[in-house]
C-alpha cells in the first residue's frame, strides 16, 4: 500500500493547488477532500475513517466513521487533505496532503481537542518526558545530539498560550521558530535530519498528534503527548472514549499498529517537500511516503502530465 498511499496525496495535493493563492480556503479544502475520497475509493481497501474532516453532521467528506475503499483489506485511516489550509489560500510555505493508514484498531480514535506536545528526533527518543521542566528536556535533546543547548531551534506554533513556553525555552539559550500554522509538518522536520530543528513544543490539535505519530513511528523519532480538556463537556467526551487527560501518550499508545503507512505530499514550497510546481499539461509534486513495516522511506518526486499530448523535459 505504500506506493498507492503517495499517489492519493498527490492526487490531493494536484487538486488543492488549483486553488493556492486564490485566498479561498474553504475551496483549497473541498478540492483537495473530493479528490482524496475519489482515490481512496479506487483502493484495494476497506478502510474507516478515525481522524478526518469532523463528524458526520460536520463533514460532507472523509468524515469520522465513513467507509471508504473498494476491496476487503481491513484498515484504519487518518486523514488531513489538507494541513493549512489558510497558509495554501495565501501562498505560503508548508501547506501539505497528509494521510496515515494502519491495520484496524492501528491509530487511535483522538477525540477532536488541543493535546500538549513533545516531538523529539530519533536519537532522543525514550529519553526525554512530557512531565519535565523545559531546561531538562533540552538539555537531554542536546546531549543526545551531541551539541550544546545553544545550538538548538525547537519549532513553537505562534500563539499567545505560549508566551510562557517560549520565554522558558529562549531562557535556556536554545532558539524558537515560530510557525503560523502546520504541526504535523514541524514534526516531519524534527524526525528528519537535516532540516534544522530539533524539536517542537507546545499545544497543538490531537488529531494532527496522531498523523505526527505515525510518521515518527516510522522515522524512529518520538512523539509525547497529553489530551487537554478545556471544559466539562469534553471531560465527558474524554471518558466515553476512554481518554485519560492526566496520561502523557507515547508514540506507540497514538500510533500502535504495525503495519503503519505514511505519506505526505508538499501543496505549496517548504522547508523539507516542494510544493507543486506547474507547468503547460501538467505538474510536479514531492512526495514523503513510507511503511513501519517495510523500513523504506521515499521521497518521491513525480511529473504528471494531466492534458492529452502535454509534453514535458524531465530535469534533475
Amino acid at each position: 500500500m505504500v506506493l498507492e498511499t503517495a499517489r492519493v496525496t498527490e492526487g490531493a495535493a494536484l487538486a488543492a493547488s488549483r486553488f493556492m493563492g486564490m485566498g479561498d480556503k474553504n475551496a483549497v479544502d473541498g478540492a483537495g477532500t473530493e479528490a482524496m475520497r475519489e482515490l481512496l475509493n479506487s483502493l484495494d481497501i476497506r478502510g474507516t475513517v478515525v481522524i478526518g474532516e469532523g463528524e458526520m453532521d460536520e463533514a460532507p467528506m472523509l468524515y469520522i466513521g465513513e467507509q471508504v475503499g473498494s476491496g476487503q483489506y481491513e484498515v484504519d485511516i487518518a486523514v488531513d487533505p489538507v494541513e493549512g489550509t489558510v497558509v495554501t489560500a495565501k501562498g505560503l510555505p508548508n501547506g501539505l496532503a497528509v494521510i496515515a493508514l494502519s491495520e484496524r484498531g492501528g491509530l487511535m480514535h483522538a477525540p477532536d481537542c488541543y493535546m500538549d506536545k513533545l516531538v523529539v528526533p530519533p536519537p532522543a527518543a525514550g529519553k526525554v518526558n512530557l512531565d519535565w521542566p523545559v531546561e531538562a528536556n533540552l538539555n537531554v535533546l542536546a546531549q543526545s545530539l551531541e551539541r550544546d543547548v545553544d545550538d538548538l531551534m525547537i519549532t513553537i506554533l505562534d500563539r499567545e498560550r505560549h508566551a510562557d513556553l517560549i520565554r522558558q525555552v529562549r531562557a535556556t539559550g536554545a532558539r524558537v521558530k515560530l510557525i503560523g500554522d502546520g504541526d504535523v509538518v514541524a514534526s516531519l522536520q524534527v524526525g528528519v535530519r537535516g532540516t534544522g530543528v530539533h524539536a517542537l513544543m507546545g499545544s497543538g490539535g490531537a488529531p494532527e498528534g496522531v498523523l505526527s505519530a505515525a510518521a515518527m513511528k516510522c522515522l524512529g523519532a518520538e512523539i509525547q503527548g497529553r489530551f487537554i480538556a478545556e471544559d466539562d463537556a469534553m471531560r465527558e467526551r474524554f471518558a466515553s472514549m476512554g481518554v485519560d487527560e492526566k496520561r502523557v501518550y507515547r508514540t506507540n499508545d497514538l500510533a500502535p499498529g504495525s503495519q503503519m503507512v505514511f505519506s505526505a505530499t508538499g501543496i505549496t514550497y517548504g522547508e523539507l517537500l516542494s510544493g507543486v510546481r506547474r507547468f503547460g499539461g501538467g505538474a510536479r509534486t514531492h512526495t514523503l511516503v513510507m511503511g513501519y513495516a517495510t523500513r523504506v522511506v521515499r521521497f518521491i518526486d513525480s511529473v504528471h502530465l494531466e492534458d492529452d499530448g502535454a509534453r514535458v523535459t524531465v530535469r534533475i
